[in-house]
């Protein structure tokens, strides 16, 4: 036990520092599918060719 005890220290850096990189690997990959769905929608409402707003939303949909 004493040479367990000795390493307590390094426990904890590994410990803590696993915690942050499965944190921050996380949040990279959550960001990264954000950003894609964002540039999905982008690209199909481009290529719906439509205004981007429901109809009769927009004083031009009257004509």
């Amino acid at each position: 036990m004493e040479a367990l005890s000795e390493n307590f220290g390094w426990i904890e850096i590994v410990f803590t520092a696993l915690v942050a990189f499965g944190f921050g690997g996380y949040q990279y990959w959550s960001v990264s599918r954000e950003i894609e769905r964002d540039k999905q929608a982008k690209r199909d409402a481009e290529s719906s060719g439509s205004a981007g707003h429901a109809v009769g939303e927009h004083e031009l949909d009257d004509r």
